[in-house]
């Protein structure tokens, strides 16, 4: 009775400890902070990655844990080469409907919020940027990265363009700027953002303090019109970071990580092909690709890069099945080093692959597959070691005596044949199989150690 307590109690602790890790995987990080002391408090969370679902969950996550908290203030400090519409839409929805006001800091110098990164500025409640940073070129492309045709380009140019008029209006800005970020893909230095009548932006500071001090006693218009008074000095700050899932899956929506994915599960369930039953290849190269097929969804793929990524892991299977001597592998190489080059069509060095990359990826493959390719071609060669072909040139032991036209007995391959020779051969004498007739086997005397088949020195 005792033992079934024990054993209850620790299901009721394990259960309770699940649960509580669960929980705490399903919103964002942060420090829990005692506000006993009435200091404002102000939620600072950083996007410095590429604009995917993933982004959007994170920062409505962030919103609403900041309307919880009771917060002041929330600060987006943005450096991205931009992303999906669909995510950026759904990133202004939430700015929108945010209890707690927020301001986007584009920042530190050096950082841009290109594309996607430049509609989440100017909807913010306060957009800030850093000495040395730039925002813009917010023209709209296909998700495939394939060229749109004429209409289509024209019709998703517009669409953006009138949401980036809208959003300007309503928050004060310049709206001509803001269509022309859209419809001619303009860009603009931090300085000339400010500089503009109206401005873009509302304020140009150095670093998160400065931005703090700036905006302490500061009436900001909320998206619903209502005013609002910051306050912001000596705040206590909050910094909230994603929590494991969230940068698991912008981990893998990396174009470098996706193409890694793609390789390894193709060659997984290739194996699981080879070795039906296996079960672990199959399963690793089915989540592999799954992940893949993810960020794909994400990353703007050349269909023909892609293909051509396809066609040279194909000829790279079949090198390792047909053992073409390096034939096969060989094509499947440059058709994999042309597919990588042009697999994400996009101008932004973000989403590149880049040489090393390239180089590297390739020289694994070629790596696996002449090790593969070897173990065949060994395979090829290697003597038989069953059925007829593997009793030729096999030693034995005469156990009856062999005559011209009588047949005798010899042991060999761990059995006992019937034997005939060309000469006579006493018992006991050491004899090799030289051919191999339905059960019968003709032998020849085997030389002494040293000596060939004629007897002479080799």
């Amino acid at each position: 009775m005792t033992v079934q307590r024990y054993r209850l109690a620790i299901r009721l602790l394990a259960t309770g400890m699940v649960l509580s890790w669960l929980g705490d995987a399903s919103v964002p990080a942060r420090q829990d902070l005692d506000r006993g002391d009435g200091r404002p408090l102000v939620h600072v969370a950083e996007v410095d990655a590429l604009i995917t679902p993933v982004s959007a969950e994170f920062i409505a996550q962030v919103l609403d844990d900041a309307a919880a908290a009771g917060a002041d203030l929330v600060v987006l400090v943005l450096d991205t080469p931009g992303g999906l519409v669909d995510s950026t839409r759904d990133i202004n929805t939430s700015i929108f409907e945010s209890r707690t006001p927020v301001a986007v800091w584009v920042g530190p110098s050096g950082a841009r919020a290109a594309s996607a990164g430049f509609l989440i500025t100017i909807a913010a409640d306060v957009a800030a940027m850093a000495p040395g940073t730039h925002f813009g070129a917010a023209h709209p492309v296909a998700g495939t990265g394939q060229p749109m045709d004429d209409t289509m380009a024209e019709k998703a140019a517009s669409d953006v363009a009138a949401d980036a008029r809208s959003t300007a209006s309503q928050r004060g800005r310049n709206v001509e700027l803001a269509e022309k970020a859209v419809t001619e893909s303009q860009s603009f230095t931090a300085a000339e953002a400010l500089r503009a009548t109206p401005p873009l932006i509302d304020l140009v500071v150095d670093d998160l303090d400065a931005l703090l001090e700036a905006l302490d006693g500061r009436a900001v218009t909320r998206w619903d019109g209502r005013t609002e008074v910051l306050h912001t000095a000596n705040a206590r700050v909050d910094r909230i970071e994603m929590n494991w899932r969230q940068r698991l899956l912008s981990t893998i929506a990396h174009p470098q990580v996706a193409v890694l994915l793609f390789s390894l599960g193709t060659l997984g369930l290739t194996i699981e092909l080879w070795n039906p039953g296996a079960i672990l290849p199959g399963v690793v190269g089915g989540l592999c690709l799954l992940l893949a097929f993810f960020a794909f969804q994400i990353i703007p793929i050349n269909a023909v890069g892609l293909l051509l990524v396809l066609f040279g892991l194909a000829l790279l299977v079949l090198e390792m099945v047909t053992a073409s001597f390096g034939l096969l592998a060989a094509g499947g190489l440059v058709s994999m080093v042309l597919g990588l080059v042009m697999l994400i069509d996009s101008p932004s060095p973000e989403w590149q692959l880049g040489w090393p990359f390239i180089i590297s990826t390739i020289l694994a493959l070629a790596a696996i597959v002449t090790f593969v390719t070897r173990l065949a071609v060994r395979a090829q060669i290697r003597c038989s070691v069953t059925g007829v072909a593997g009793m030729v040139d096999e030693s034995g032991e005469v156990l009856d005596a062999i005559a011209p036209g009588a047949a005798g007995r010899v042991a060999t391959h761990g059995e006992f044949w019937s034997a005939i020779a060309d000469q006579p051969i006493p018992q006991g004498a050491r004899v090799r199989v030289v051919a191999v007739d339905g059960m019968t086997l003709t032998v020849s005397p085997e030389p002494p150690a040293g000596l060939d088949a004629k007897g002479t020195q080799p």
